[in-house]
């Protein structure tokens, strides 16, 4: 591959390392595996898909069921992708809309400032519950992918934490 792999791209052919699916399945498998720690529209998978095919490091079949192409990782791009997952994964970037709103919150009037976080707190408390749920199953059928759930239970752990230290959440109590 002439250019760099991107984190999307190789997500990709690190799903494909499963089975082979459509792009479609590839879709719903990042919702499903890594969505809630790395997005990627419907339209990125098909670019990539296409951009991966062009490189030689995915097959893309003969159209099936429901206008559906099977994509198959090739040798090349099993050998990119143990590459790419092997290097130094570097810092991340965090795009963290709260924290945001957070260091502007002063522009904000206080009760909707207050509605806001509780609300927050709300979606967070919820996402906790359904990491905590799916725990155990996964830990059962996938150990390594596992720790991925748990990193996501202590954030969500973390920022229920941080909201209720926040001084507007204290006087809402």
């Amino acid at each position: 591959m002439s250019t760099p792999l991107n984190a999307t791209a190789a997500s990709i052919l690190g799903l494909l390392t499963w089975k082979p699916m459509s792009g479609w399945d590839l879709y719903g498998a990042f919702e499903e595996t890594i969505g809630q720690f790395w997005s990627v529209s419907r339209s990125q998978v098909y670019r990539e898909l296409r951009t991966l095919a062009a490189a030689g490091l995915i097959e893309i079949g003969a159209t099936g069921a429901r206008e559906r192409r099977l994509c198959t990782i090739q040798p090349a791009g099993r050998r990119v992708f143990s590459e790419w997952i092997a290097r130094d994964p570097g810092n991340e970037l965090i795009r963290f809309p709260l924290l945001l709103t957070t260091f502007f919150a002063d522009a904000v009037p206080p009760e909707r400032l207050r509605a806001m976080f509780v609300e927050q707190r709300r979606t967070h408390a919820e996402q906790l519950a359904s990491y905590e749920r799916q725990l155990p199953e996964v830990r059962a059928h996938a150990p390594i992918p596992a720790l991925t759930l748990e990193f996501g239970i202590g954030y969500e752990r973390a920022v229920i934490a941080w909201i209720d230290g926040l001084p507007w959440m204290k006087k809402a109590r």
